[in-house]
């Protein structure tokens, strides 16, 4: 056995270990204080099984052992992925939103919601993108421009009476103040520096919703919020025209994928234009940007402006489907859990970001049997994106090595 085979093997073993001290706790410690020793080790001797497997498998592939199985199975691979890219890409995209409009149809309410909420958090992410992925700054707070928006409806709905689609523009605007008065004085920080202000921040304004009583009515939040509605024809006494309240599941899947296609084509159109190219070399590199004559702080201000109008309309809408609003459900660690799908989709990419966002948010729903166990099982594979893949899922095609990394 070679040096190399010892040391990795070591370094399995270890890791096992140390799993099993840190699971024996959670799982060992019961509610009357006693410790037990049975319910981690049955665990524990599930998931040692299985990284055994997985790294026999590995450990063989780098030998080559499985070289006679492995190269004619890639060549198949590569001659469908071949057959796949042969059609026009005009197709998958016409089969794509066939799919997604037929969705609400052929599964069942329980999917629908999963759908609804998995919609959502994709137009979180691509606006969290805009800051994350194009600009390169890291923002810990984002989640609190989903509440602006939030709030936002809800007061313009339950004290002036005015409609969703009425709202939809304003909540984005005041999302978009509020991203630039966050952004003003901290964009002139850099690196770790900026994640730490712009999470203070975002508790910030968690605060302030939780304790203005007299305008958000606190903790107890804000019920009875209007659900989307339009005008619909009705013939019974001639033709007049009345509000259609879309409060079934199917109109708001509706509204919600409405909303992330707008978000995905805005971000894409963003992303190829000039400030698109403006953000990227910001990120690459924020000194070179400068001494090309990049105007870098009205240009990072207006990506936490821009991604800030997306957290707006998630927010609105948010609000509308659940009609009812309170400070608990923009804490941070769903800033957490958005910054997440972003890098494990891929920073900058909008394919990436939308399989993020399933991953995190719809996976979890199918395996809800292992729910005592969701969150160790997100953190390792957290942990495992980023040693063996730390550029996402499907990265970026442009994507460069940030200055700051390189310090």
């Amino acid at each position: 056995m070679t040096r190399e085979s010892r040391k990795f093997w070591l370094t399995l073993v270890i890791g096992l270990v140390w799993f099993l001290l840190l699971l024996w706790p959670l799982l060992g410690i019961k509610d009357d204080g006693t410790l037990t020793f049975a319910p981690a080790f049955a665990v524990w001797i599930r998931v040692a099984v299985t990284v055994v497997i997985l790294a026999c498998i590995y450990f063989a592939k780098q030998q080559g052992w499985l070289d006679p199985v492995l190269r004619p199975a890639a060549k198949a691979a590569g001659e469908v992925q071949k057959a796949l890219l042969t059609p026009p890409l005009w197709i998958y995209a016409i089969l794509g939103a066939a799919f997604a409009l037929a969705f609400p149809w052929l599964f069942s309410r329980y999917a629908q919601d999963i759908a609804v909420s998995v919609l959502i958090y994709i137009t979180l992410g691509l606006g969290l993108n805009v800051v994350v992925g194009l600009c390169g700054l890291l923002d810990l707070g984002y989640i609190a421009f989903y509440g602006v928006g939030a709030y936002t409806y809800a007061l313009l709905s339950l004290h002036y009476g005015l409609s969703f689609w009425l709202s939809l523009p304003i909540a984005a605007t005041f999302a978009a103040i509020a991203g630039c008065i966050i952004g003003y004085p901290t964009l002139r920080m850099r690196g770790d520096y900026l994640a730490i202000v712009t999470l203070g921040f975002g508790e910030i304004i968690r605060i302030v919703l939780n304790n203005w009583m007299s305008l958000t009515n606190g903790p107890n939040g804000l019920l009875g919020i209007d659900a989307p509605a339009v005008l619909v024809p009705n013939f019974t006494h001639g033709f007049t025209l009345e509000l259609f309240f879309m409060k079934k599941l199917q109109y708001l899947y509706y509204i919600a994928l409405a909303l992330a296609v707008v978000a995905i084509i805005a971000v894409r159109r963003l992303n190829f234009s000039r400030i698109g190219r403006a953000w990227e070399a910001i990120r690459e590199d924020e000194t070179a940007a400068e001494l090309m004559g990049v105007n870098t702080f009205r240009f990072k201000l207006l990506a936490y402006a821009m991604g800030a109008v997306f957290g707006g309309l998630a927010g609105a809408f948010f609000s509308a489907r659940m009609r009812f609003v309170s400070p608990e459900s923009f804490t941070f660690i769903e800033s957490a859990l958005v910054l997440s799908m972003v890098v494990l989709g891929g920073m900058g990419s909008i394919p990436g970001i939308m399989l993020g966002a399933f991953a995190l948010i719809a996976l979890p729903e199918f395996f809800r049997e292992f729910e005592l166990y969701r969150m160790l099982a997100f953190g390792g594979a957290m942990t495992l994106m980023m040693l063996f893949r730390p550029a996402g899922l499907i990265p970026a095609k442009r994507m460069g090595k940030r200055s700051d990394d390189e310090d």
